[in-house]
């Protein structure tokens, strides 16, 4: 439907300045929250610092790795109402394998990628390692950052059966050797215990990371540490480590499966496919449900699955109906756009924008089709640029040659995922939204995408993603539902000045303007 003629009390509504006698077409939806209608609960939206925090961390000059923690951990506003920072609720925290002690000799071939390790040959532990990533985390814990989760690539690189921390078999089998598994497993359990006593307490460790890839590399030409695993392996480990945090009296939970992709979770017919039915059925002889330290929860990457509407919705829904089957939550624990998928079609480079809308896309989809009850970007900061093609991270670094010390810039990556993370706070609940346009999912992901979060108790969060080119007026229908008399936005958009750009207080009831290409959160008080 269109509108023309409009009023002053509804441009003020809309936020916008418009010529009050001209003749204004807007697109219209309409979309009704009814609070009664919830469907997951959002434990967490995070990032890892993965590589490159061990050089901002530890050599950068303090300024500039005090404001890169600021722009990803603070929750905090400028004087008009601006946010900061994106107030991410979870860190994900690598403990390294030992790459970088190895050196030249690791295999590894960008040095940045190696990765010290806490545990030295001779048994002993040097809890000075891997200061920069310890920098990190301290900082993310001291923003009140709710989740702290450590993962791990490979064993340490004593484990494992080459001495390397990446296979240079292609079989398929992790390289850990057979007799140190309960080794690998206490040595992580050390890890937690440590930083346990330092008051940084890791709600979750990950074991095993994409244990599908045969992470298989001549010496000399390996990009990162990594093993493969299959699922027998995986009982296997979990089942140790599950041992030995009880025998330590932790509370920290594994989180597994860390799946390479999202199809990999339900189905394939290798001996690392299909986990949620090889893991988690009361009928299998590698269940791992039943161990005190798994809680309900199998984490997959959304890697690879974004290439096309259709199978970026096909796939998170076979993801939400496996799950559901065994009882089980949806962690999407990694993901940047490491495909073409995020081109959407087109040719040559893609815009700061083009890119944050299509992250945002792949954050709605996830929660919303797949019902993900925590998601996670890969990659806080890489070295790139900030205007095209900002596929794989928040923040573009341009570091020296020894990486000491360099310039960074934001991206719009990082104003568009802090739409969701810096409003969908720990434990508020998605509720379902319905449309009166009657689009389907297909259909919406190249319309506009809304979806609805509260913490009962009077907070509620829409979240907006325009990807249109067209102005679209949004209608908001709330029942049941404590509801705000006032509200604010936050858009982000092409524009140099919308990075989460805050709007006046509002009053509730009138219309919202959602600009073109462009993500608006929405938050009723």
């Amino acid at each position: 439907m269109k509108i023309s003629h409009l009023t002053l009390a509804t441009l003020f509504a809309f936020g916008t300045v418009f010529n009050v006698r001209a003749q204004t077409a807007i697109k219209q939806l309409t979309v009704t929250i009814d609070g009664s209608k919830t469907a997951q609960t959002v434990h967490n939206i995070g990032a890892s610092g993965c590589w490159f925090s061990e050089g901002i961390g530890k050599y950068w000059p303090s300024a500039k790795r005090e404001k890169i923690a600021e722009l990803l951990f603070s929750k905090q506003t400028d004087a008009q109402g601006n946010p900061k920072g994106i107030g991410l609720s979870a860190w994900r925290f690598n403990i390294g394998g030992g790459t970088a002690e190895q050196g030249d000799s690791s295999g590894i071939v960008d040095f940045r990628r190696r990765a010290e390790s806490f545990l030295a040959p001779d048994g002993t532990y040097d809890w000075n390692k891997q200061a920069g990533y310890q920098w990190f985390v301290r900082k993310a814990k001291s923003y009140g950052v709710e989740n702290l989760i450590a993962f791990s690539n490979t064993p340490p690189v004593q484990f494992t059966k080459n001495g390397r921390g990446f296979k240079t078999e292609k079989d398929y089998i992790s390289n850990l050797k057979e007799d140190k598994y309960d080794a690998y497993t206490k040595f992580l359990t050390e890890v937690i215990k440590h930083f346990d006593k330092e008051g940084l307490h890791f709600s979750y460790i990950s074991p095993v990371n994409e244990p599908q890839w045969d992470w298989s590399n001549p010496p000399g030409k390996a990009s990162q540490e990594g093993s493969p695993w299959t699922n027998a392996e995986i009982h296997r480990v979990i089942k140790s480590l599950s041992s030995e945090l009880e025998k330590n009296n932790l509370s920290t939970k594994i989180l597994t499966t860390e799946a390479a992709m999202l199809t990999y979770l339900y189905s394939g017919k290798t001996a690392s496919t299909k986990q949620i039915q090889q893991l988690y059925a009361d009928t299998s002889k590698i269940n791992i449900s039943r161990l005190k330290f798994v809680p309900p929860v199998v984490a997959g990457h959304s890697y690879f699955t974004d290439k096309g509407d259709s199978t970026i919705i096909n796939v998170r829904k076979n993801v939400a109906d496996t799950a559901k089957k065994y009882g089980l939550e949806y962690w999407q624990s990694e993901y940047s756009m490491l495909d073409d998928g995020f081109r959407e079609g087109e040719k040559g480079r893609r815009s700061a924008i083009d890119c944050a809308l299509f992250l945002a896309k792949m954050i709605h989809h996830d929660l919303t089709v797949g019902n993900a009850s925590a998601w996670h970007l890969w990659n806080s900061y890489e070295p790139g640029g900030a205007e095209f093609d900002t596929r794989y991270y928040l923040i573009a670094l341009n570091p020296n040659k020894e990486y000491t010390d360099g310039e960074f810039t934001v991206t719009k990556n990082l104003w568009a995922m802090g739409n969701y993370s810096l409003f969908v706070r720990p434990e508020m609940k998605r509720i379902a939204v319905e449309r009166n346009d009657g689009l389907d999912f297909y259909k919406q992901a190249q319309d506009v995408m809304v979806s609805a979060y509260t913490n009962g108790k009077g907070k509620l969060v829409v979240v907006a993603i325009n990807y249109t080119r067209d102005n679209t007026a949004l209608k908001l229908n709330l029942s049941n539902l404590k509801k705000g008399s006032t509200y604010r936005t936050y858009v982000t958009s092409a524009a140099a000045e919308d990075n989460l750009k805050a709007s006046p207080v509002q009053k509730a009831g009138g219309p919202v303007n959602l600009k073109p290409r462009s993500v608006t959160t929405i938050v009723f008080n």
